[in-house]
């Protein structure tokens, strides 16, 4: 690993990068380049122009900062935009642009979000938000001028590229993304500008490499921004000085095109990416060795699927753990624990990063012996500030330092982690995490159902998929289709259930509380794990 002491926060990598590596192409998109010294100069225009927007009086010191969203696939205009923020403390929202609107207008309304930019194909969902949003008063159309929208370009082309005069501090809130919510709305995670260099500055007080990023490095960019993964993989990259390729969405023979063309080293995919990646009729004719390094996380990977990715990818391959509220990974199943002997070593999440703790607890809170399964509680240094304006969820999840993951795992003896359930009630359905309350929400609203339970079932292809188990009201019919079609449009498609299975009753506890272990274990027998 790489770490500059002048870097502490984002404001920081770009001016360091830009004196450092001036002319070395720090962002490759398409047709088009920026080396470090454009990305730093393009994004001080960027800021001094939303400094002329009216950031100005919020960059002070104790205002709370303007919330600048973004809804758009990514670009190079997103990293102007992301750096830019970060030099006037104004904090980035990246929006998934998977969500349905109303889902997007309730996090521009909860952020409190001022200045949006956008791609051109969203328009329609601009033209709803600004009926809906109050907060939104200006909109900056990334590709084009649209009417009643300001063009990215000519906006911001006419403003000083001097680095503003803002004072940023590593502790200072840099990014917000938003969660799934377990209660139906999606949380807003903070990040300071520390959660992108903690663990990295840790692994180089311990003299270790992880996995040996350096300068000469051609990294691909695939997952988006809207997701801690995606946005940390790239800082790691820039941090190093090394060359990021960046495709704006994740297209299988794209990506493997990519990896030939640009002769990539490093990537960071989620398990579904390499299924898709498998499965392409050219995968077997690609030139894979440049590829040093493949990064892998976001929901467990299945057995098999890494064995196969191992031999046809033929390089390193290192899992990571971890969450939004840590700022990404957490721990890290390292590339000499993949070809080791010990073939059940595959199943682990890894062992903590330097600098980061990990204990078990259970019910009471109380740690608990090696072999023995609890909730993984993780204490790093990357950790989030809190959720925004919501003190009470903050209070629940940040406790004494320690992120309660609502994962259950435990240690061997070794000390490696185990991940073996979930505590709370989640699907992760293709490295997307879905809260089944926002569906079962949904699903009341439908005048045939009486009672609806949303439960994660394993699916080779995708992790787990979302089946949804209805109790009719008597004498009301509705098919499968009827129900998955209600859903369609209210929530992100990728939120959907795949399936739906009518039952007379749902089990429940004689207090009433419905038992979805009990719904869940005829679909996860034969599973050694209740996570796929």
């Amino acid at each position: 690993m790489i770490h500059n002491d002048e870097i502490t926060t984002l404001a920081d990598l770009a001016r360091v990068q830009s004196r450092q590596f001036p002319d070395v192409k720090a962002l490759t998109f398409q047709d088009r380049t920026l080396t470090y010294l454009q990305l730093d100069t393009r994004s001080n225009q960027v800021a001094n122009a939303l400094l002329e927007q009216g950031a100005k009086t919020q960059c002070l010191r104790g205002a709370t900062p303007m919330r600048v969203a973004i809804l758009a696939k990514d670009s190079l205009a997103s990293f102007e935009i992301l750096f830019a923020c970060a030099k006037i403390n104004a904090v980035f929202v990246p929006i998934n642009w998977r969500l349905a609107a109303s889902e997007v207008s309730y996090i521009l309304t909860d952020a409190h979000v001022e200045i949006i930019f956008f791609g051109s194909e969203f328009n329609s969902l601009i033209t709803y938000i600004r009926n809906e949003v109050n907060s939104v008063t200006t909109f900056i159309s990334l590709e084009k001028t649209e009417e009643n929208c300001l063009s990215y370009d000519a906006w911001y082309q006419q403003s000083s590229d001097i680095q503003p005069n803002v004072l940023v501090e590593e502790n200072h809130v840099v990014v917000q993304i938003y969660t799934s919510g377990t209660t139906g709305r999606p949380k807003g995670v903070q990040l300071g500008h520390y959660s992108f260099f903690a663990i990295a500055k840790e692994i180089v007080k311990q003299n270790e490499t992880w996995i040996n990023w350096s300068p000469t490095d051609k990294s691909l960019l695939v997952i988006p921004f809207f997701h801690i993964g995606g946005l940390w993989w790239a800082i790691r990259g820039l941090a190093s000085g090394a060359e990021n390729i960046l495709l704006q969405a994740f297209v299988g023979i794209e990506v493997l095109e990519a990896i030939e063309k640009y002769r990539i080293t490093k990537t960071c995919m989620v398990p579904a990416m390499l299924q898709v990646l498998l499965t392409e009729p050219s995968c077997q004719q690609t030139d894979f060795s440049s590829l040093e390094y493949i990064v892998y996380g976001g929901s467990p990977i299945a057995e098999l699927l890494l064995k196969e990715a191992m031999v046809t990818f033929d390089c390193n391959f290192v899992q990571i753990y971890g969450m939004t509220e840590t700022g990404n990974c957490a721990v890290s199943l390292l590339a000499n624990a993949h070809i080791s002997a010990n073939l059940a070593r595959l199943k682990s999440a890894g062992k903590p990063f330097p600098g980061v703790s990990l204990t078990i607890l259970n019910h009471q809170r109380k740690a608990l012996a090696i072999g023995e399964v609890g909730e993984i509680c993780i204490k790093s240094p990357a950790n989030m500030i809190g959720y925004w304006k919501l003190p009470e969820a903050t209070a629940n999840t940040l406790v004494d330092g320690w992120i309660h993951t609502g994962d259950a795992g435990y240690f061997d003896d070794e000390g490696y982690l185990y991940i073996c359930d979930r505590l709370k009630d989640m699907i992760c359905y293709a490295g997307e995490n879905v809260y089944p309350a926002e569906i079962e929400n949904i699903l009341y609203e439908y005048p045939a159902i009486a009672e609806v339970a949303v439960i994660g079932v394993p699916d080779e292809d995708w992790g787990e998929s979302i089946k949804a188990i209805v109790v009719l009201k008597p004498g009301i019919k509705a098919t499968a289709l009827d129900i998955i079609n209600f859903v369609r449009g209210k929530l992100a498609d990728f939120k959907l259930p795949r399936s739906v299975e009518f039952v007379a009753s749902l089990p429940r506890t004689p207090s009433g509380k419905l038992q979805k272990g009990q719904l869940k274990e005829k679909y996860w027998q034969g599973y050694q794990r209740k996570v796929n």
